[in-house]
């Protein structure tokens, strides 16, 4: 091996661009001397621009036991012309010379060359190709035709046109990669969908065709269909490979569970029916005879309180049979009869006269649910208060794994997830698989349902049910709970299954209800000193919070920015032609800019609006760097991070942001933001969705509730982005800002995990409304350099939190996917899957 070390990554042709052709890649010395490029055409030498050097992090990686110090590995190098040439010389030679050492890195003929840059006039990527809903293909990606527009279509092997659906969008990403201007913009982006049963060939051709060029991209359908067959999943799991965890797994659940496990691999997050998981997921027979057995270091007294009114004794009977087959044993079922007549309590004393578990009251007037509810409490003699429902139905285990929650987490309160139950038990839907306990989330509408517990004492202190409340009497008495309480656990398990009522509440009973439960809320907010004012909203239970703002805080709005006037002036002049709150500064960093009308346009900038400033950062592109630089100079009592491809919606954005980034225990708040086409961009980010984190319910419908109602409720998230993000500058400084080693990927989620490990809440407000014009799929990775940029920030961030990550987003569910983000069932995994 010589001394010169080279390798070409890659050649581009640009038609718009003087027909130019580039070629990029690497060089180094091993004895670090200088080397010079040299172009040559039939052998003569010809002139050509000085090609740019620059900073190859991963070749300085891969060659550090080899070569001492490398700087400026990088190299483009540019060949104007290039058709023309190719007209006048027969082959051409790109060379590399080092003392007497001379390496050739390039060498085509004029032919080849021609066929190169005919070739290179359409440009396509597959992002994605895949079989879904058993027998849809779906194929995405983008296609680049530098002379004008381009046709996408679909053939088969014989050339026939194959009928198929074709969209094209925008794909902004794409569009910045390649340099394409505004005036050339256009739908580059495309998904196609075809139904598997009109196509019968094993291949079929996406063919991209151009005025002078057309390309075409061959599908393997027959090895798409054969990966996506139930018996390929089921061999590759009982491969050789996975015979260890599968003799792992048979010894943990049984050869019965096993073979469900086996029978479901096929399937995929989401795709699986709710029943079935239901199976995979609760206790089985083994197991609920370990918990009879098991004997627990305190084993509490649970008053289980039941209000009974036009009571079905068919259905009560399904009801208390569930409780006398609890595993754990030591109960109290507390009944209070409302209903008219005597049939309730003769079917309960015939029934179950033996059941010494059992106390019953029959009330002589209804006095409203509140009232039945207390006397129900007068009957409890427990240490903790289950508060339940005459059409709950308790899985087996649910009181053992309550008891389990407060022998182990000292639990003051207790919820789980649940379902719907049809009346004869056969079929189960609707799951709610809920956050951990989330105060803000709460206010918004009672997320925690019907069934609860709660430590006795802890109630004493809140005081009794409140007939001025009847209604949303349960929603009153969780918000006092919750206030006294210390230790409130969520047991992620569906543990009770509601059956359907069969009764609807008049709609002036819903205005009833809706109207005690505003009261409540307010009421909540008085007790805890937070000046509020509550109205309902359209969705009845639903509630929206209006916190009174102290005082007039300045918010020191700070905004990185290179070039791309036009969306940064988009971005200034909404904030300051829409915003109602008029106390903040606008703090623009300038950072390493090329376009002189970049620096014509600040100086204008300043001079439009005077609380705008300009600071210019002079190093290299670090987001994080830049933003803490910002910081130092800003004189704001609150921040807020802003990317410059943002617009204002909401007049009232920095009210609605600000009005609970002042809330004690709050660091900061997040924004809801769109694309374009008023999809959902962001509305808060899930720690470990797609591995590391991830926006939440991307890509729907702006006007979308989005699983239990999470895109229309302010709640407490793990993580927002900081395209738009408000903190205190006082918990922004005390976490030391963003962490400079991650310069340009998963800085502001890092940034939410350490205010959160502070014990500082991160809130995400769907009231505070921008349009985010960036591209619906993150920025190309393009280059080896960014490829390891970003591996190294994944990594950076996994080694932080690496325990977070494993235990799981806290206001997720660990029964909800991973892998999308549409809050899809996850399926049943093994240890190590």
């Amino acid at each position: 091996m010589g001394n010169i070390l080279w390798s070409v990554d890659k050649k581009i042709y640009s038609d718009k661009e003087n027909h130019t052709l580039t070629i990029t890649g690497w060089a180094v010395t091993k004895d670090q001397t200088t080397y010079d490029f040299s172009l040559y055409g039939s052998g003569k030498e010809l002139s050509f621009p000085e090609p740019s050097r620059y900073e190859r992090a991963d070749v300085a990686e891969n060659l550090k036991e080899t070569v001492k110090e490398i700087k400026n590995a990088g190299f483009t190098v540019k060949i104007p012309e290039i058709l023309q040439l190719a007209q006048e010389h027969e082959n051409f030679q790109l060379a590399l010379q080092a003392g007497d050492e001379k390496e050739i890195i390039w060498e085509a003929s004029a032919q080849q060359v021609k066929d190169f840059c005919i070739e290179s006039l359409i440009e396509y990527y597959i992002d994605e190709e895949q079989i879904t809903q058993g027998n849809i293909l779906t194929i995405k990606g983008w296609v680049v035709n530098q002379m004008d527009s381009d046709d996408v279509f679909v053939q088969d092997t014989d050339g026939k046109v194959l009928e198929c659906t074709i969209t094209r969008h925008r794909r902004p990403d794409v569009e910045k990669a390649k340099g394409i201007s505004e005036s050339e913009k256009r739908n580059l982006g495309f998904s196609i969908t075809a139904d598997l049963e009109n196509i019968h060939d094993q291949n079929i051709c996406i063919c991209f065709r151009g005025q002078d060029v057309q390309k075409t991209y061959t599908v393997n359908v027959k090895k798409l269909k054969r990966e996506n067959t139930g018996l390929y999943q089921q061999m590759k799991l009982l491969s050789l490979e996975n015979r260890q965890k599968n003799h792992a797994y048979i010894k943990e659940n049984g050869i019965g569970r096993f073979f469900r496990y086996v029978r479901n691999s096929q399937l995929k997050d989401g795709e699986q029916d709710y029943e079935d998981w239901l199976k995979d997921h609760e206790a089985f027979r083994k197991e609920l005879k370990r918990q009879k057995n098991a004997v627990f270091s305190y084993s509490p007294l649970i008053s289980i309180v039941i209000v009974l009114a036009d009571t079905d004794v068919r259905r009560l009977k399904n009801v208390i049979d569930a409780y006398t087959d609890q595993t754990y044993g030591n109960w109290q079922l507390c009944l209070v009869d409302a209903n008219e007549g005597e049939e309730t309590g003769e079917f309960l004393r015939k029934k179950y006269k033996k059941e010494i578990r059992l106390s019953y009251k029959k009330v002589t007037e209804n006095k409203g649910i509140s009232e039945n509810l207390n006397a129900a409490l007068k009957l409890a003699m427990g240490d903790y208060v289950l508060f339940a429902d005459q059409e709950t139905v308790p899985a087996p285990d649910a009181l053992f794994c309550m008891v389990k929650a407060v022998t182990e987490k000292k639990a003051d309160m207790i919820y789980t997830d649940e379902d719907q139950i049809s009346v004869d038990g056969k079929q189960h839907y609707e799951p709610k698989f809920k956050p951990d306990f989330n105060l803000y989330r709460l206010r918004e509408n009672n997320y925690i349902g019907r069934f609860w517990a709660v430590r006795k004492e802890i109630m004493e202190q809140a005081g009794w049910f409140n007939p001025q409340y009847d209604g949303a009497e349960n929603f009153d008495m969780l918000l006092r709970c919750s206030e006294q309480a210390a230790q409130i656990v969520h047991i992620p398990r569906v543990l009770c299954h509601n059956m359907d009522a069969g009764q609807q509440l008049s709609q002036e009973e819903k205005q009833k209800a809706g109207e005690a439960g505003r009261k409540a809320l307010e009421e909540h907010y008085h007790r805890v000193q937070i000046p509020a004012a509550v109205e309902q909203t359209e969705k009845p239970g639903w509630y929206r919070s209006h916190l009174a703002i102290q005082g007039e805080p300045l918010v020191s709005i700070i905004i990185p920015s290179k070039d791309h006037i036009n969306d940064l002036d988009l971005c200034v002049t909404s904030i300051e032609e829409k915003s109602t709150w008029k106390n903040y500064e606008i703090i623009v960093v300038e950072n390493n800019s090329v376009e002189k009308e970049t620096f014509v346009y600040y100086e204008t900038l300043k001079n439009r609006y005077p609380n705008v400033r300009i600071l210019t950062w002079k190093k290299e592109f670090n987001y994080s760097a830049i933003n803490n630089f910002a910081v130092r100079e800003a004189q704001g009592e609150y921040l807020l991070f802003l990317n410059n491809d943002v617009e204002i919606i909401t007049d009232s954005w920095l009210e609605e942001m600000l009005q609970l980034c002042q809330q004690k225990g709050v660091g900061m708040v997040g924004a809801k933001l769109y694309y374009p086409d008023d999809t959902i961009q962001h509305a808060g980010v899930v720690v470990g969705l797609g591995g590391v984190a991830a926006h939440v319910l991307c890509k729907l419908p702006r006007d979308a509730e989005g699983y239990m109602g999470r895109l229309r409720c302010v709640q407490e998230m793990s993580a927002v982005t900081a395209a738009c993000m408000m903190v205190k500058t006082s918990v922004f400084k005390s976490v030391e800002g963003f962490d400079e080693e991650l310069k340009v990927a998963f800085n502001d989620i890092d940034l939410c995990m350490k205010v959160r490990s502070k014990g500082e809440k991160i809130i995400f407000t769907p009231y505070a409304e921008l349009y985010h014009y960036e591209s619906k799929s993150r920025g190309m990775e393009d280059t080896p350099e960014k490829q390891l940029r970003f591996s190294r920030e994944v990594n950076c961030f996994r080694r932080k939190w690496e325990r977070e990550l494993l235990k799981g987003d806290p206001y997720y569910s660990p029964n909800l996917t991973l892998n999308n983000t549409d809050c899809s069932l996850r399926k049943l995994e093994r240890n190590g899957d």
